[in-house]
């Protein structure tokens, strides 16, 4: 159902994209991107929503950008100034219902892409 890509290894200070493609059925589902370093819980990262509303969790504020091309039925999150500490597994996930105060919630989520290593060297 969501199809995650674009991981890979960067320097501090470089950039990376991941895309996550969707099908056909979750095309128009709000789509998010979780991540989890080894050790540690599934964190929320971005989501962009059906209407084009995007939000972000402050630690990536101003350095990532997500967006969503419906005519690709993709998401993209465009990642800049990496920190060691962004390393971890990158997840897409989707879903139809999920509301607004709820979306750091990695539960509340039906679908998932399987994730992508990304790996930020100092």
């Amino acid at each position: 159902q969501l199809q995650a890509s674009g991981g890979g290894t960067v320097q501090a200070g470089g950039s990376l994209t991941l895309s996550c493609a969707a099908s056909e059925r979750t095309r128009r589902y709000h789509m998010a991107w979780f991540r989890q370093a080894p050790g540690k819980e599934r964190e929320s990262v971005s989501i962009v929503w059906t209407d084009g509303t995007t939000y972000y969790t402050e630690s990536v504020k101003g350095r990532f950008t997500s967006s969503r091309d419906y005519a690709k039925s993709t998401v993209t999150l465009q990642m800049d100034s990496l920190k060691p500490e962004d390393t971890a597994v990158y997840y897409c996930a989707a879903d139809r219902s999920l509301i607004r105060s709820a979306w750091r919630d990695w539960r509340q989520y039906d679908v998932w892409g399987q994730g992508t290593l990304v790996t930020v060297s100092s």
